[in-house]
């Protein structure tokens, strides 16, 4: 059976066990369950952590050598230094103002390890926006619901929200509140990726909660506060 061993920078393939180079897919799976049970963290309770090592190694070789294109490297090079060195490397991706779901960042030929003499490919990564529980995004605008009750979109409400910056924003609402209707608050969020300044507005989607019902009491109570005002809207 053939082992990877992983050093500090390269990654080799060595013969462990005697299995032929010429072994076939049933020497090879035979091996790799005989020692995969040999090393199993569970016979090895007392260097579990060698054990796993070690059947984390037996994986990585048997899933080279029962590859059959990963295979043919081997067999041509001969087992040493058939991988090129690993370079251990952190890539830092630092998220703009105004990035926007599907924006993509690209590093060249940083796309793994890959066969002598061949390029690495590139390494993308693919910005996802992950759902706010209060703001959703429309373009450079937010979009914010709020719920009124009757009363508050008769007489006026005084609106409190959080930014996402985490500012506190107090919109006065004086004049009377129409189901759907839409308040833009201008200039806040979200700027726009080419161009920072250029700042978006926030758009407050009022939603007016009506009484389930109302007492014959209330309703005489309504028609004579709203009796005049009723009157003229039929008239308009």
């Amino acid at each position: 059976m053939f082992l990877v061993n992983q050093g500090d920078d390269t990654c080799s393939i060595v013969n462990n066990c005697k299995v032929s180079r010429n072994a076939n897919d049933d020497d090879l799976k035979k091996s790799y369950r005989r020692l995969a049970m040999k090393w199993h963290s569970d016979k090895n309770p007392l260097t579990k952590k060698a054990a796993e090592a070690k059947f984390k190694q037996i994986s990585e070789a048997y899933d080279v050598l029962s590859d059959p294109q990963r295979r043919h490297a081997y067999d041509q090079h001969g087992g040493f230094d058939l991988f090129p060195k690993i370079v251990h490397e952190i890539l830092k991706i630092e998220i703009k103002p105004g990035w926007k779901k599907g924006t993509k960042i690209t590093f060249p030929e940083k796309g793994g390890n890959q066969e002598p003499g061949v390029t690495p490919a590139d390494l993308t990564f693919v910005v996802d926006e992950k759902p706010h529980p209060v703001y959703t995004r429309d373009g450079i605008d937010l979009i914010v619901k709020k719920k009124v009750s009757l009363i508050e979109a008769l007489t006026g409400v005084t609106l409190s929200l959080t930014t996402l910056d985490g500012r506190n924003l107090t919109i006065p609402v004086l004049d009377i509140v129409k189901p759907g209707q839409e308040i833009v608050i201008p200039n806040e969020r979200m700027p726009t990726k080419e161009d920072p300044l250029k700042i978006g507005d926030l758009r407050v989607n009022l939603d007016v909660l009506f009484p389930s019902r109302l007492t014959s009491e209330q309703k005489n109570g309504l028609k004579r506060v709203l009796g005049g005002t009723l009157m003229e809207l039929k008239n308009i």
